[in-house]
Order: C-alpha cells, then structure tokens, then sequence
C-alpha cells in the first residue's frame, strides 16, 4: 500500500503528523480531513503503544516525536507527560484501536470530506 501523500514534502508531511498527533493527546478530540484522520490513526496508536512500555527507552522514543507542548495550563504538564501519565495507563489492558475516526461533513470552500478523530 502506497502512503498518501498530501501534496507535501516528506518532512512537511511529517512536521504535519507530529502537529496533529500532539494536538490530538493534548486536547482528545480534533476535526480534520477525512485523509489526514485516517493516516493519524495509526501514528498515534504506535505513540500509545510506546507509551504503555513505560521505560526510559519508550520515553525518549516518543519525546523524539511529540511537540514539547502544555497540555495543562494549571499543571504546566506538557504533551509527552500526559501521553505517559494519564493516556497510557487508560489503555493498559486495551491491545490496540485506541482512536475512533467519525466522518462529519463536508467542509465549505473546497468540499472536502471532514472527520473527527478522539481517544476512545
């Protein structure tokens, strides 16, 4: 199978996947492209995979790849500590499918399919 492309470079498009995979741990839910959901599924099931591991090694794995970003305002609990803190240990006994992609609607201007991705 063919990985899509976005009609970006291979560093763009995956500058765009870490942008996307930490928005979706900090925030739990996001709204894009039905495309660009579907892509992010599988990244951020393998971050979820590598957080569950819970050692030295896995942290740095997925600090290699999640934006430093606060995730918490009161906290000051970043991206990468909630990745491991409060999302892997939800998963602990789950063995995978750990996003759901909902198709939404059309988006206004160029009619592009839209979908919702979230944590299940």
């Amino acid at each position: 199978m063919e990985n899509r492309k976005f009609g970006r470079t291979a560093d763009h498009r995956k500058a765009m996947l870490r942008n996307l995979a930490t928005s979706l741990i900090v925030s739990g839910k996001i709204e894009t492209t039905e495309m660009k959901a579907m892509d992010l599924r599988s990244v951020v099931d393998e971050l979820i995979t590598i957080a569950k591991k819970g050692d030295l090694h896995a942290r740095r794995q997925a600090a290699a790849f999640v934006r430093d970003v606060i995730a918490d305002k009161k906290t000051g609990q970043t991206a990468l500590q909630k990745l491991f803190d409060e999302i892997a240990p939800k998963y602990a006994d789950r063995k995978g499918g750990y996003t759901r992609v909902l198709k939404t609607s059309v988006r206004r201007g160029d009619a592009a399919p839209m979908a919702t991705i979230e944590l299940v």
